[in-house]
């Protein structure tokens, strides 16, 4: 058995597979995916797990270099932000607009859904390095 903090086989499959500047997907139950790329569906309830729950979990084998966040959680979702700027508060953000974000879903490694049900709670992570 995994000896780790992400113990959900695919997660830990698609994070063993990535390579520098390759991306994952973490977002709310709402979030459309592309038919082509990987869910991995972790949503059971409202709420359950949260955005923040799965994403504290990722970030415990994913070297992060940078992160995607829609313009719109600005406005929209200003507590998540700051819960995600708290949780990376080195690492750089780049905001472009949520209709480009699902796009880009198209480009990523896999897509999580978790049972977040807050607006754009969705987020692009970036691999890094870790040498």
């Amino acid at each position: 058995m995994k000896k780790g903090k992400v113990i959900n086989s695919d997660i830990s499959r698609v994070i063993a597979q990535m390579g520098h500047f390759d991306k994952l997907s973490i977002g709310d139950a709402g979030m459309p995916v592309p038919r082509m790329t990987e869910k991995i569906d972790l949503a059971v309830d409202n709420g359950i797990p949260s955005f923040m729950e799965v994403l504290n979990n990722v970030l415990e084998e994913l070297e992060v270099q940078r992160i995607y966040l829609a313009e719109e959680i600005k406005t929209e979702n200003p507590t998540m932000l700051e819960a995600i700027k708290n949780r990376l508060p080195e690492t750089p953000i780049t905001f472009i607009p949520h209709s480009e974000m699902k796009q880009e879903l198209n480009n990523v490694h896999a897509f999580i859904r978790t049972g977040e049900m807050t607006p754009y709670a969705n987020i692009l992570l970036e691999s890094g390095v870790v040498f």
